[in-house]
């Protein structure tokens, strides 16, 4: 995952419960959980997620409440600039908060 991330630069990986934290020079802006990529949304990119049926992150699973992190699509995974262009979407978010 990290090295499909290489081109973005300064992405570096954090343990967090249980998961792992991942950022871009200081902004967290996603989460590798249970296997899965999440990647921080907002009003705009969370039509992309939406519309590739993708769900948010639930940290506890038989617990209601999501995050404004939700799953990228496999397609995506496999196709390292779609997934540079998608984290980029990300990491402007995270900086706008």
């Amino acid at each position: 995952m990290l090295d499909q991330l290489e081109e973005l630069g300064g992405v570096t990986p954090r343990s967090m419960f249980g998961g792992v934290g991942l950022y871009h020079r200081g902004v967290f802006f996603g989460i590798l959980a249970r296997d899965t990529l999440y990647l921080k949304v907002g009003d705009s990119n969370r039509a992309d997620y939406e519309r590739a049926g993708m769900k948010p992150f639930r940290p506890y699973p038989d617990r209601s409440g999501s995050m404004n992190y939700y799953a990228v699509p496999l397609d995506v995974l496999e196709s390292a600039p779609e997934l540079a262009i998608w984290t980029a979407k990300a990491i402007a978010v995270a900086r706008a908060v």
